[in-house]
Formats: structure tokens, C-alpha cells, sequence
């Protein structure tokens, strides 16, 4: 079969991702976009874009409709579907082939079959693929649902039956909480795959999420390419990845890989899958799900095995056999992978949005950075947070995640809060390092939640000198025919600059005065000198530091220094406040959608009760009261659009 056109139904990194492979193979590449990506990277890549529609998902990116026409219209033979949106969608690969396009991914069938986790856990028990004791029937009833989780036995998990990526998920560990969890599960799962059906099963204590990767093509060969490790996770969603796994030995990657096919087999796979299992501490390991789609984690399989993953899913697609055997497959040294989000770890992991300032990626040997994301682009409330993935490679583990340290402090990015400074310190952290990290490790870890680091006095002065260079240079512009080292001159020595900065709800008084190559800059009782020595190089009080920055004169700075990422301003940024203010005011933490309001007017809540529900990223985040108190007013209804710190609730605080 001939492949000319291939169009990325996706965006962001993976659409790069793939548009990359499909050109080295020759191959037209086609995009599509929605109004909130115009302009986006993965746009400027690809031989021709489409618009599909406007930002939300459901009008654009999950419109198997307007993918097919883009197609049509595009003139692109094949579609290739990415992770997420339509990946695992069966019926989209349905009205693909029906379409007389060339979908690359698996069978609709086998799509069907592995997407319905109740069934799914049904036909693994018959191929005789290890499973986790549970409930998969077809009574839906929180009777029904009741009566099996206490049959099981607390911990029990809650998952929604159809999807994945941790939505519609829940752990409850006793019963009192599995009413909530069980509509807050079903909601959040009708919510991302319009299918509320839930099963349960039991909760294992402390796995390890280990994961098989397969490929199977049309002539019969079905191959494992050994594991990943994803238990390094955070509300059921994967943080950092790696390959090999420390826990698993030659014998016990042969049975689970074995296992992984014959799950493959059990449904007539064909491309790439993956095969999710939980280990737990005696080697014993359960099927969890697989997912019939290219894995968001799957760049570390590729950097110990050396084989590119997109380019043997198209080589499928035309029908090719797999141009390899077990044999053939080799893992050399270790690679890991780290995801980084727009969100705020210090507020729960709440997604963040917002401009950004600062994009510089790390480069080196042993480093590949997949990114979908520019200066200048905006981070939406429509889409997921990830918004690149920092991948090393390393003769060994250790290097590997030394690797990966270091390049997440040269990676700047700078605008919405991101969670480098949480990655830096989970890759430190001993657990992590002795390779005994399990489900459990971020919570363990940070059993509150990670604390906001407070900027050093080294950010402190590095961001004044650097206001002050931008005020400067803006000064000079409009100077006519002044000189540089007569601004500022003054006959009884130079001129002092007075300026405070505020960042991460915090403030400094400084004074700077001018020297050679920068300032001299006063914070408290200590002074510092600050030279600005070249193009994202300074030298402060001798010590040369490297770093990212851009200011405006008279406004804010961005500046990444180390594994710090600051956006520092000379006035108070307005909408910072969000939470209850003095007054018992709550206000929204994210833009988002409230999909429920559970306060009514006039009633007395407790702390810790839901107030509203509000919908940001695909996920649900639940609103709770602060403090025990009478609900005094409710300034807006359920479906409306909120923005970041808009007033939502107001509570008289119960003395």
C-alpha cells in the first residue's frame, strides 16, 4: 500500500512529533487546528494546515467529522490520530476506513475491545493474562456498585470503564467515601468520554506501574519491546517515565513481556500498544489496561532500543511486515523522561495558563527534548498542561537521571507556572534515586504538597540589574546624541536607583548604582554586584551563573536562574488573590468551566465540603469550604465560564 499524505489529527507535541518522522519518510504532512492554535507550532511545521473549528475539543479536535474533511480536502490518504482526543476512539477509526482513508493505529475492533476496561478485563481472564480481583458487571446501580466494593474489600479503586490518562478515577478507602467518589468518578468520566460506566477493583498497596510496550503487524508477528517504569504519578497521571525498570530483573521482563502479547493476540492487535500491569513488592504483577495508541512516554522506548516507534506504526499501515524479531530487540543503557506541565505544584498541581515569555531548550549529548510549544504562545484552559517532554539517556540509571537534572535547569520556560523545580526535586529525591520509587512516592513525599520555593537573593538582584539594563537601554533609545556612560551621571557620583520587585506574593526593596558591565545592587544589608557579562551570562559577586530573561522597561522581568522560574514585577500584579479572602470570599483557583454548584444560599457547610465543581483540562477540581461556616452568597450559576480568581462564593466564617 502507497502512503503519500499523512494528516496528525493532534496538536501540540505529539503532532510535531509525528510530523517530524512522516517527513524523513517522505511523506506530505497535513494539520489541523482549532481558533485557540492558529499559528501554533505544529501548524508552522506541516506542508499544509487546516482550521477544524474553535477551542473547545468537542468542536474541534474530537470532531471525527470535521477530521475526516479536513482530510478530504487536504488530499492526505492516511490519518494518524496521536494520544488523547480521537486516538482511541473506535468509531473515529471506523469512519476512517469507511472513509477510504488509511487509519494508522490498530483495528476498530481491537480498539473496542481494549477501550471497554470491564470487558477488556474479561477477555485478559480468558487469555489467561493476570488481573486484579474486581467488578466489571453490567449493573450500574450504586447499590450494585456498593455491595462489589464491599464484597472486595476497602481500598478499593473506582475507574471509569471507558478511557484513561487518570480521568474518572478514584481511590476510596473506606465507606463512607464511596458515594462522592463514585459520582464524582462517573461525572468526570462522562465529562472526557461521554460514557459514565464504572468499575471497581481492589486497591493494591504501594504498586509499581509497569507498562509493556508491543507492536504487532498484519502478517502475524507480535513483538515486545520491553518496559517503561510510569510510577512516579500524580492524580493517576504519569510525572516521570523510564526504561528499563529498576524492579525488573531479565526473568520477570520475558514473563511480562509474554503476558503483553498474548493480551495483544487475545484481541488481533496490529501497530503499537501498550500493556499496563501493577507490580507489587513480591513480583506478583496485574493486568490494568492497554492502551491502543502511541504512549505520550514512548520517546525513552525508543532511546534504549534505538528504533523509531511513528516510523514503524506507518510502515504497518502500508501493510509492511515488522522489520524486526524479538532477537533483534536490545535495550543499551537507560533512559527517563520527564513531563512539564503548566501547573502549579505548590497549589495541588492546579493547571496554569498564561503567555509564554521564555522558551529555551536544553541541547546536548544524551538529551531529546519533544516540544509542541513557542515564545509567545498561550496556554489555554482548553487543552492538557503537558507541554513538552525532557528525555535523556545514560550508559546507566544514575546517569541517566543526572542527565535529565541538568536539563531540566537549561530548560527555561517562563510564563505560566510549570513544575520544573517539583521534577528536579522528585529525580533528588532518595527514594527516587535508590530506584524504589512506587505509586505511592509523590504522596509520600509531599504528603501536604509541594512548598513554593521563595526566590534567592541571587534572583533578587540578577532581576533588578536586569529591569534596570531594559530601563537603560530604553533611556539611551530616546537619548539622541547622550552616551551610554552619561546616563545617569551626576557630578557627586552616580545615581542611585531605587525599585521594589514583588514575585510569588512577595516583595524586596532594592537600591542598585552603576558599574562596569552592570549594578551594584543592595537587598537588606547585603550588596551584591551583578555584571551582565554576555548573552544569558552573568557574573554575580564572581560567581558566573547562566540564565534566561526577558524585561520591558519599566515593567515586568522573566527570568529562569538554576531551576527557579520567576516573573518578577515593579507593581503588584493585579488577579493574583485567589482563595478566601479576609471578607470569605472564594474565588475561582483556575479559568474553567463550573460544572456543578453544590452551595445553596443561607447553608451552614464544614470545612472540607464541596462547594463546586469546577472543570479545567480535562479534569474535575473540587472547590471545598476553607472553613465551617454559613454560605452569605453564590455570585454564579452551574455551565458558566469562570475566569482565574473570578468571585464565586461568599462564607461567614462560624466562630
Amino acid at each position: 500500500m502507497t502512503l503519500e499524505t499523512v494528516l496528525i489529527a493532534n496538536r501540540g507535541e505529539i503532532a510535531c512529533r509525528v510530523i517530524r518522522t512522516a517527513r524523513e519518510m517522505g511523506l506530505r504532512t497535513v494539520a489541523v487546528y482549532s481558533d485557540a492554535d492558529r499559528g501554533a507550532p505544529h501548524t508552522l511545521m506541516a506542508d499544509d494546515a487546516v482550521r477544524i473549528g474553535p477551542a473547545p475539543a468537542a468542536e474541534s479536535y474530537v470532531s471525527a467529522e470535521r477530521i475526516i474533511e479536513a482530510a478530504r480536502a487536504a488530499g492526505a490518504d492516511a490519518i494518524h490520530p496521536g494520544y488523547g482526543f480521537l486516538s482511541e476512539n473506535a468509531d473515529f477509526a471506523e469512519a476512517v476506513a469507511a472513509a477510504g482513508l488509511v487509519f494508522i493505529g490498530p483495528p476498530a475492533a481491537a480498539i473496542r475491545a481494549m477501550g471497554d476496561k470491564a470487558g477488556a478485563k474479561r477477555l485478559m481472564i480468558e487469555a489467561g493474562v493476570p488481573c486484579v480481583p474486581g467488578y466489571e458487571g453490567e449493573d450500574q446501580s450504586e447499590t450494585a456498585l456498593t455491595d462489589a466494593a464491599a464484597r472486595i474489600g476497602f481500598p478499593v479503586m473506582v475507574k471509569a470503564a471507558a478511557g484513561g490518562g487518570g480521568r474518572g478515577m478514584r481511590l476510596v478507602e473506606a465507606p463512607e467515601a464511596l458515594p462522592e467518589a463514585l459520582a464524582r468518578a462517573r461525572a468526570e468520566a462522562e465529562s472526557a468520554f461521554s460514557d459514565g460506566r464504572l468499575i471497581i477493583e481492589k486497591a493494591i498497596s504501594r504498586p509499581r506501574h509497569v507498562e509493556i510496550q508491543i507492536f504487532a503487524d498484519a502478517h502475524g508477528a507480535c513483538l515486545s519491546l520491553g518496559e517503561r517504569d510510569c510510577s512516579v504519578q500524580r492524580r493517576h497521571q504519569k510525572v516521570i517515565e523510564e526504561a528499563p525498570s529498576p524492579a525488573v530483573g531479565p526473568a520477570l521482563r520475558e514473563e511480562m513481556g509474554r503476558a503483553a502479547v498474548a493480551a495483544a493476540r487475545a484481541v488481533a492487535y496490529r501497530g503499537a500498544g501498550t500493556v499496563e500491569f501493577l507490580l507489587d513488592a513480591n513480583g506478583g504483577f496485574y493486568f490494568l489496561e492497554m492502551n491502543t495508541r502511541l504512549q505520550v512516554e514512548h520517546p525513552v522506548t525508543e532511546m534504549v532500543t534505538g528504533l523509531d516507534l511513528v516510523a514503524l506504526q506507518i510502515r504497518v499501515a502500508r501493510g509492511e511486515a515488522l522489520p524486526l524479531t524479538l532477537g533483534d530487540v536490545r535495550i543499551s543503557g537507560a533512559a527517563m523522561e520527564a513531563r512539564l506541565y503548566a501547573e502549579d505544584p505548590a497549589a495541588g498541581f492546579l493547571p496554569s495558563t498564561g503567555m509564554i515569555e521564555i522558551w529555551r531548550p536544553a541541547s546536548g549529548a544524551g538529551v531529546r527534548i519533544d516540544s509542541g510549544v513557542a515564545e509567545g504562545d498561550e496556554v489555554s484552559p482548553w487543552y492538557d498542561p503537558m507541554l513538552a517532554k525532557i528525555v535523556t539517556w545514560g550508559e546507566t540509571r544514575d546517569e541517566a537521571r543526572r542527565r535529565l537534572i541538568h536539563a531540566l535547569e537549561e530548560t527555561a520556560l517562563v510564563g505560566p507556572e510549570t513544575n520544573t523545580d517539583f521534577l528536579i526535586d522528585a529525580l533528588g529525591a532518595p527514594a527516587f534515586k535508590a530506584g524504589e520509587a512506587t505509586t505511592a512516592f509523590i504522596e509520600e513525599t509531599w504528603p501536604e504538597r509541594p512548598a513554593a520555593k521563595a526566590p534567592v537573593k541571587e534572583e533578587w538582584v540578577l532581576a533588578a540589574a536586569i529591569a534596570l539594563d531594559a530601563d537603560r537601554a530604553f533611556a539611551l533609545d530616546r537619548a539622541g546624541l547622550i552616551g551610554a556612560d552619561q546616563l545617569g551621571w551626576r557630578s557627586d557620583g552616580p545615581a542611585r536607583a531605587y525599585l521594589t520587585l514583588e514575585t510569588a506574593g512577595e516583595a524586596a526593596a532594592l537600591v542598585a548604582t552603576p558599574i562596569a558591565n552592570g549594578w551594584r545592587v543592595t537587598l537588606g544589608a547585603e550588596t551584591l554586584s551583578v555584571e551582565l557579562t554576555g548573552e544569558g551570562t552573568a557574573r554575580i559577586s564572581g560567581r558566573r551563573r547562566r540564565f534566561a530573561a526577558k524585561a520591558r522597561a519599566g515593567g515586568e522581568v522573566a527570568l529562569a536562574l538554576g531551576a527557579a522560574r520567576r516573573r518578577f514585577f515593579r507593581a503588584a500584579p493585579a488577579g493574583k488573590v485567589v482563595g478566601v479572602a479576609a471578607d470569605g470570599l472564594i474565588r475561582a483557583p483556575m479559568p474553567g468551566l463550573l460544572s456543578e454548584i453544590a452551595a445553596e444560599l443561607g447553608a451552614t457547610v464544614a470545612a472540607g465540603e464541596t462547594l463546586a465543581v469546577l472543570e479545567a483540562m480535562k479534569m474535575q477540581h473540587r472547590i471545598v469550604a476553607p472553613v465551617a461556616g454559613k454560605v452569605t452568597a453564590v455570585r454564579v450559576t452551574a455551565g458558566e465560564q469562570v475566569a482565574s480568581g473570578a468571585p464565586l462564593i461568599e462564607i461567614a466564617p462560624i466562630e
